[in-house]
């Protein structure tokens, strides 16, 4: 059985310079896409990624992380978007990092592509109207 799963990982300085995504690559065959990274020699280290695989296989990878003092949390909250509320004004296209809103040339109009959004919050402090909500 196959699983998708979206997770936040926590390096601890000690861990920044290991090849901590290539073993699981390489030794559990599961598949990443990086969300978002923020890693940085010396310091901590954090990584939001998708991670697919055969959920046997995904189980040792994440046993593997846990085993290494990764701190693993998943990424349960989600951004949506008040459409009463919106005024289209564009403030979140200029600050997502992973153009999950898109200004339509022909409308005028702010889409969101929610498949896109990393929960990362940035759009809720920057949107005028307040019309981003984050649900846990």
């Amino acid at each position: 059985m196959a699983v998708a799963k979206k997770i936040v990982l926590r390096f601890p300085k000690r861990m920044v310079d290991r090849p901590i995504i290539y073993r699981l690559v390489k030794d559990y065959d599961l598949e990443f896409n990086i969300l978002k990274a923020s890693i940085t020699p010396e310091q901590e280290g954090l990584l939001v990624l998708e991670l697919k695989g055969n959920q046997q296989e995904y189980d040792k990878g994440i046993e593997f992380l846990l085993k290494a003092g990764v701190q693993i949390q998943s990424l349960s909250q989600d951004v949506t978007r008040n459409e009463e509320r919106c005024t289209h004004c564009g403030a979140c296209v200029t600050v997502c990092p992973t153009g999950a809103f898109k200004l339509d040339p022909k409308t005028r109009m702010v889409l969101f592509q929610n498949e896109k959004c990393i929960a990362c919050g940035l759009c809720i402090p920057a949107c005028p109207p307040r019309a981003m909500e984050v649900h846990f």
